[in-house]
């Protein structure tokens, strides 16, 4: 086997294989066991849109040894105890909030989203899609306003191709948008217009529900077309990369103080403004909090929201504090044998 040491683009994930772009050709890597696990520190392990370092195998699947620094990341709990948070994507300009107009639209949902995409260092955006099948999207998009400030919300139909023109400046060359949004809400369909193929399978949406079938189960990097035909003849320009990702029934957060920060800064412009600095806002007198769940001007969803992600944050946190210790103390057990050996 004849391996150099070279840069390469993750373009997908396919459980412990990767699909890899190297010299403007797909093909495949592995991890190199000894450069990801027992390290005795904390790895970042790759994922869609990373760059990394790999030792290329002329003759077969070449092997990762190393996660180049991201510019950004969008970060989820991971669901096996003892592991740090799992990268979704990597090294993207725009986050794609994808949210359809139907039963699956959800304000606490998309504060979720907002969060996340806030502390991934990317810009959000919030796509509405299948507008086609909606009588009022001015109902749902002043819903978003109220808790989306400056954030762009666009309504889109992938049937139709409304609202794709109003986003055509997110595709051009140099640009990378990443799409995040539970199962059915229509990504696979976003994608299939703007790279005028069927590229991702499409599935449909429950009567009873709204909820959505999986349709994309890994992540994938794609190159977006120098020009992208809408279904009623409009040709707007492409360029650029998008990254699809597997729908996500339910959004668990890891670190997200900077992004709550974003997402909820009426909320904690209320904080601040409470009589006491450790006020737990339930029975302590001059809480702003309190005061304004009582006249109305703080929902108290959007309440109960932030109070969720605070705590998932603390669990986070604390978790990653242990796992630390745990790593900390197998490396001086390891160096400690090794320097007997």
């Amino acid at each position: 086997m004849n391996f150099n040491n070279n840069n390469a683009l993750v373009t997908a994930v396919h459980r412990d294989r990767y699909e890899i772009l190297f010299e403007n050709e797909t093909q495949y890597a592995r991890l190199k066991t000894s450069c990801f696990y027992n390290t005795g520190e904390i790895v970042d392990f790759p994922t869609v849109g990373d760059e990394v370092e790999i030792q290329y195998n002329s003759s077969g699947d070449s092997l990762i040894t190393k996660v180049l620094p991201r510019k950004t990341v969008f970060l989820r709990l991971n669901a096996t105890q003892g592991l740090p948070d799992q990268a979704v994507a990597a090294n993207f300009d725009y986050v794609f909030i994808t949210m359809s107009l139907n039963k699956d639209f959800n304000i606490t949902k998309l504060e979720r989203y907002l969060t996340v995409a806030w502390q991934s260092g990317g810009i959000p955006v919030v796509v509405l899609t299948k507008v086609d099948l909606c009588e009022d999207k001015d109902f749902y998009v002043n819903q978003v306003n109220e808790v989306a400030i400056g954030v762009d919300c666009y309504c889109v139909s992938s049937v139709t191709g409304e609202g794709f023109q109003e986003m055509e400046g997110f595709f051009k060359e140099g640009n990378v948008s990443v799409l995040l949004g539970s199962s059915g809400v229509g990504k696979s369909s976003f994608v299939n217009l703007i790279m005028g193929k069927e590229t991702m399978q499409t599935g449909g949406i429950r009567e009873t529900d709204a909820q959505g079938r999986h349709t994309t189960t890994y992540k994938q990097c794609m190159d977006i077309p120098e020009s992208i035909v809408l279904p009623n003849g409009t040709i707007i320009r492409g360029g650029g990369r998008i990254i699809d990702t597997p729908g996500m029934r339910r959004l668990v957060v890891g670190e997200i103080e900077e992004g709550i920060g974003t997402t909820f800064e009426d909320v904690e412009n209320l904080i601040a403004c409470c009589k006491f600095s450790d006020c737990r806002h339930d029975r302590e007198p001059g809480c702003a909090v309190k005061a304004a769940l009582e006249n109305g001007t703080l929902d108290r969803k959007r309440w109960q929201t932030y109070q969720e992600m605070q705590q998932e944050a603390s669990f986070s946190k604390d978790r990653k504090n242990a796992m630390m210790k745990r790593i900390s103390k197998f490396s001086k057990e390891y160096n400690k044998h090794r320097h007997k050996v």
